[in-house]
């Protein structure tokens, strides 16, 4: 299984950027993910999840800010994050729950955002 993360970057308060993960190895479009983030000094804090049949859920701090989404022709899921703060600095990551896996068992390396004026 591999997954990697892309997309991060430097971006100003108010700002816009979209994240990728792209994975392979496993049945994708069958697969939940995940977005989770770690902010310098701090734990690893859940973003965002989205299943195989397209539900998805979020942290309350990124409702209506954030959007995740998935392209299973691509293996790729996607977050949208829109009206960045500098809180929402941290290296973000992508994680992925196989079929019949009780846990997201293989993340990726992570991708950076920090938002500063």
């Amino acid at each position: 299984v591999q997954v990697v993360e892309s997309g991060g970057g430097l971006v100003q308060p108010g700002g816009s950027l979209r994240l990728s993960c792209a994975a392979s190895g496993f049945t994708f479009s069958r697969s939940a993910l995940s977005w989770a983030r770690q902010a310098p000094g701090k734990g690893r804090e859940w973003v965002s999840n989205i299943f195989a049949d397209g539900s998805t859920y979020y942290a309350d701090s990124m409702k209506g800010r954030f959007t995740i989404s998935r392209d299973n022709a691509k293996n790729a899921v996607y977050l949208q994050m829109n009206s960045l703060k500098p809180e929402d600095t941290a290296v973000y990551y992508c994680g992925v729950r196989r079929l019949g896996s009780p846990r997201y068992d293989y993340w990726g390396q992570g991708t950076r955002v920090s938002v500063s004026a």
